[in-house]
C-alpha cells in the first residue's frame, strides 16, 4: 500500500457562514493530498503529461464525519488503491488535530491520449511505475 500524509490548517476563506470548512473544500484537501502524493512518489500530473497522457477525473465522493473550523489544523492521508484496470483510484481520510476522522473520500481518474481520447490499456509509464512500487 502506497499512502503520504498531507498536513494543512484551515483558512478563513475557506468557511462559511456557520464558521465551519465549506462542503465543496473538502475535495480540495483531497487534490491537495492527491498532487503531493504524485510529487512524493513520482505520478504527478506532471509526471503523466510529460509521458503523453492526461488523467481527466471521473467520479469522486465524499462522506462527511465532523465539521473543521477556522484555524484548524488537520491531514489528508491519501492512498493508492493498486487495480488491474487502466485508472488511478485514491482514497483518503481526512483527520483533525485529535486524529479524529472528519471526512473519507476516493476519487478515480482515467488516462486519455493528449488529444483527449479514453486509453483501455495501462500505459507503459504506469506499468513501470507500478512495477518500481511492487504493485500488481
Amino acid at each position: 500500500m502506497l499512502k503520504h500524509t498531507t498536513k494543512f490548517r484551515v483558512r478563513f476563506s475557506e468557511t462559511d457562514p456557520l464558521g465551519i470548512v465549506w462542503h465543496g473544500h473538502y475535495i480540495t484537501y483531497f487534490e491537495d493530498g492527491r498532487e503531493a502524493f504524485g510529487e512524493a512518489f513520482g505520478i504527478s500530473y506532471q509526471h503523466i503529461r510529460n509521458s503523453g497522457f492526461l488523467a481527466p477525473m471521473v467520479k469522486c465522493t465524499c462522506e462527511y464525519k465532523s465539521p473543521l473550523r477556522h484555524g484548524d489544523w488537520a491531514e489528508v492521508e491519501t492512498v493508492f488503491v493498486d487495480n488491474p484496470a487502466a485508472k488511478m483510484i485514491f482514497r483518503y481520510t481526512i483527520l483533525n488535530k485529535d486524529r479524529l476522522v472528519v471526512a473519507t473520500g476516493e476519487t478515480i481518474q482515467v488516462f486519455t491520449d493528449s488529444n483527449g481520447e479514453l486509453v483501455l490499456s495501462n500505459p507503459s509509464f504506469f506499468v513501470d511505475w507500478k512495477a518500481k512500487h511492487g504493485l500488481t
